[in-house]
């Protein structure tokens, strides 16, 4: 049985008292199909996640949820779409510390305060970022990359200025002492590696959930990784921490937010669906098999809220040691 129980609110001055009443009391969603924004384009981390949980969202509320991507200015326009529109339940955000937390760090004049604009339901997956390079690099450890940065020129792509990716990448050049370790800003981690398989770049750091097959099949090897502890699926990767790199320990989180105002009613269902999203044993499956995992216990409202302010915190100091600054 369909659940019709989520994400839906007639829009609050738009379609008048009677259909406001209908909201508040839960009787939605009622009217077309929800939107669900990924700030990134096609293929990355934000639409791969997106787009495995739109159906199984779809199929719990008994309505359509449609990814739409919005892609531009490193995630900041998508998310400045969504904290503009109505707080009625019908406009989602996938939320993500790339915009929340790095681009708040290094962007001094985002269109939108990070936190007091939007509804932050709760968080949904954490990703670990990942050096990578080609299979045929002469790069086999973390250590001759980082000799090799000591004395000449080695270049790491991202996903942008000022992306998780770029303030990791600063940090273990200042923390390895790699004066030479130059970063490749590109627009988006596809066209980042693209030029990684062409040789333009000798190596890239992206977040794990799109290169685990590449990671696998052989075509990619992973010089380290940021999670606390190596990845179940990927054993043989080491982490940063027990290279000698603890800072870099860091992962890029996913929620689900909402336009600022979401009426409790549609705070209440979304907080109930999440739990359910994050245990369907198909999405399981899928972020094992994406090592990209919920954590638990699941942070909800005043504790994703007050994770991300400290993580905005942690990062705007670093943002600011090494002169980041995205304008």
């Amino acid at each position: 049985m369909h659940r019709r129980s989520l994400l839906g609110l007639a829009a609050t001055g738009l379609l008048g008292a009677p259909a406001v009443a209908s909201a508040q009391s839960g009787a939605w969603p009622t009217r077309g199909s929800i939107r669900l924004v990924a700030q990134f384009p096609p293929g990355g981390l934000v639409d791969t996640i997106s787009r495995l949980i739109a159906p199984v969202m779809s199929q719990a509320l008994g309505q359509t949820v449609v990814v739409e991507n919005r892609a531009g200015a490193g995630g900041v326009i998508g998310t400045d779409f969504v904290a503009k529109q109505p707080a009625d339940g019908y406009t989602l955000l996938m939320s993500h510390a790339s915009v929340h937390v790095f681009s708040t760090a290094t962007m001094p004049r985002l269109p939108f305060h990070p936190v007091t604009d939007f509804t932050h339901v709760g968080l949904l997956v954490e990703a670990s970022n990942v050096l990578l390079v080609k299979a045929d690099s002469p790069f086999r450890t973390l250590e001759q990359y980082i000799a090799a940065a000591r004395t000449r020129p080695v270049r790491f792509g991202s996903s942008g200025i000022g992306s998780a990716p770029h303030l990791l990448g600063a940090m273990l050049s200042a923390e390895a002492n790699a004066p030479n370790l130059d970063h490749v800003p590109y627009r988006g981690s596809a066209p980042a590696m693209q030029d990684l398989m062409a040789n333009t770049i000798e190596s890239m750091i992206d977040p794990i959930t799109t290169n685990v097959r590449m990671l696998q099949d052989g075509t990619l090897r992973a010089l380290a990784v940021s999670s606390p502890q190596r990845l179940p699926a990927l054993p043989n990767i080491p982490t940063f921490a027990e290279l000698g790199y603890a800072k870099l320990t860091s992962a890029q989180w996913l929620g689900l937010s909402a336009p600022k105002g979401l009426p409790q009613p549609i705070v209440d269902r979304l907080t109930t669906l999440i739990p359910s999203l994050l245990t369907r044993p198909e999405l399981v499956t899928r972020f094992e098999e994406l090592q990209t995992l919920p954590r638990n216990p699941t942070l909800f409202a005043g504790d994703f809220v007050k994770m991300m302010e400290q993580q905005i915190g942690e990062w705007t100091a670093v943002a600011r040691q090494f002169n980041i600054v995205v304008t």
